[in-house]
């Protein structure tokens, strides 16, 4: 990934962070895109990249992630669009409209609006390059009490397949990772909310009997970003500890 140039939103924390870490440490010059400035900052200046405050919700600031990194670095060759909010937890029946809008904004717009700047500069700049979509278990598997969540991650999944197949003949590739049971701030706030400590969501959720690591769904990330993996597009990889084989 020597000299190639990477944009990751929510690089902040969690997965993105640890993504922006690995792709700096494969030789790529990354762009950290977030909302929370200190974090996103202190994650740019640990990778040697450069940060820029987005909501990934907001047109605009989709479209200025992709010209920072082209007006810092000269080019984009790809883009791992991670930023999201934790699931709702709330079934259909008494679901919060205002929820449901904030979530799906964030969790499935903002991927569209991402994927829509994003593959249009890679085409402006003759075709190849690689995008990874940050999906879930639950993109392949609904849960009960998370209808938001689960019809964006839904969505991640098919917007996946669209932007492959349209682009395709261009040379430009979109995947999706598909985490499941993960060691994030995240993954921590929601145990937290339900009184569930680190061991019992690990036997819950994971047949490998502990949870992944935000350094495990990076190196799947760049690794599909990279050349190695110039063959495969469309797909969903999915990271799971065995949870979706049950």
């Amino acid at each position: 990934m020597d000299g190639r140039v990477a944009l990751v939103t929510g690089g902040g924390s969690g997965m993105g962070r640890a993504t922006v870490l690995a792709f700096a440490r494969s030789g790529a010059h990354v762009v950290v895109a977030d909302v929370d400035i200190e974090a996103g900052r202190g994650a740019a200046a640990e990778a040697g990249g450069c940060f820029v405050e987005a909501d990934v919700s907001r047109p605009e600031d989709a479209e200025r992630m992709v010209t920072t990194a082209v007006e810092r670095f000269g080019r984009l060759d790809c883009a791992v669009n991670n930023a999201a909010l934790t699931p709702d937890r709330a079934g259909i029946v008494d679901a919060d409209l205002a929820e449901w809008h904030r979530l799906l904004a964030i969790n499935l717009t903002g991927v569209l609006l991402c994927l829509k700047y994003e593959l249009a500069q890679l085409r402006r700049q003759g075709g190849g390059g690689a995008i990874v979509n940050v999906g879930s278990v639950r993109s392949l598997r609904a849960k009960a009490g998370s209808p938001a969540y689960t019809a964006a991650k839904h969505g991640v999944l098919g917007l996946t397949r669209t932007a492959a197949l349209e682009h395709a003949s261009e040379g430009i590739r979109v995947n999706a990772v598909c985490p499941g049971a993960i060691d994030t701030p995240m993954a921590r706030e929601a145990r937290a909310a339900r009184g569930e400590s680190e061991a019992a969501m690990a036997a819950r959720l994971s047949p490998l009997g502990r949870l992944g690591t935000a350094e495990e769904i990076a190196e799947a990330n760049v690794w599909l970003c990279s050349p190695a993996c110039e063959l495969i597009t469309g797909q969903a990889i999915v990271a799971d500890g065995g949870y979706l084989a049950q």
